[in-house]
């Protein structure tokens, strides 16, 4: 029997296998519960680009919690305008294998809203 962890690996590896074959940035996001991470992924896989998380002090500040769906959508405002001033607009979004529900959702739609494609 799969734990858990394992089942969710083995969803995303068929995810960012796509990706590679697309050759795009990519829109990464890890969850945990009390956390939640988004990083912009260059195209070889070898760099990071920009980054944001609910464990930096400035961006989580006012919020009640850093692991609900106020402070995924403001990591998903945080991410794009980063990746804007990098110059990238256009990305494929990485869920990791966690489910397009809740706060993932929360994180990629706030992404959208503040200017990146996907």
């Amino acid at each position: 029997m799969k734990d858990k962890t394992q089942s969710r690996l083995r969803r995303a590896r068929r995810t960012r296998a796509h990706i590679r074959k697309l050759g795009a940035y990519r829109l990464t996001v890890h969850r945990t519960p009390r956390h939640i991470y988004a990083q912009i992924i260059a195209p070889d896989a070898a760099h990071t680009v920009a980054a944001a998380s609910s464990t930096e002090k400035d961006l989580v500040a006012g919020l009640t919690s850093s692991g609900n769906i106020e402070a995924a959508k403001k990591i998903g405002a945080a991410i794009a305008e980063r990746a804007k001033a990098k110059g990238i607009s256009k990305v494929a979004f990485d869920r990791s294998g966690f489910k397009f529900h809740g706060r993932v959702k929360a994180l990629a739609e706030a992404a959208r809203e503040a200017g990146l494609e996907f």
